[in-house]
């Protein structure tokens, strides 16, 4: 069972989405990954693109976020997510949309960008590559400096070069790895 590892929310358990449709972070990564970020959270504005249970974007307000943009498609991890932000008392700091993540990304505009983008699509159907490009070619969803976080599994790596995007660093735990680029700043 998912639950919630710092923060003001720390320790509360989370709902976990029924089935297999999700795929959930184990807690030595998703801590790991805060260690990576460190201070950085405090104040910042999250994208949780495929956001399952969304533990990470709650993680994130935990922490000290200041906002997290949840999507996710399927109808019950919706609910979920909503009743997790309940249960850590987040939830005026969350927002939820039920929404396919590439459409959203292919939209004309989200209003204010983010500081992080976590993606942690459905395993093998190089979403998170399709994700990353469509994140490229539209920069301005992303703040200079700001940070694309990727979840998948070592396998799903593929050769990528972007315009806008730069891997800075990615840390594999187990049969999970984590792909950290950035935006570089002007």
């Amino acid at each position: 069972m998912p639950r919630v590892i710092a923060g003001s929310a720390r320790g509360r358990r989370l709902k976990s989405v029924p089935g297999d449709t999700t795929r959930p972070i184990l807690d030595r990564v998703k801590e790991n990954l805060f260690n990576i970020i460190g201070l950085a959270v405090r104040d910042s504005r999250w994208l949780d693109l495929f956001a399952g249970t969304g533990q990470v974007g709650i993680e994130a307000l935990s922490r000290g976020a200041a906002y997290c943009l949840f999507t996710e498609l399927d109808r019950s991890a919706v609910r979920v997510i909503a009743e997790n932000l309940a249960i850590t008392r987040l939830e005026e700091r969350g927002e939820v949309r039920r929404t396919d993540a590439l459409a959203m990304l292919r939209s004309a505009s989200i209003g204010e960008a983010f500081d992080f983008v976590f993606v942690a699509p459905p395993q093998y159907r190089t979403l998170w590559h399709d994700a990353l490009v469509l994140i490229d070619t539209r920069p301005e969803w992303l703040y200079p400096d700001g940070t694309v976080i990727v979840q998948v599994d070592p396998r799903e790596t593929m050769e990528t070069q972007f315009e806008h995007l730069v891997l800075y660093d990615q840390r594999t735990y187990g049969n999970t790895l984590l792909m950290f680029y950035e935006r570089p700043g002007d």
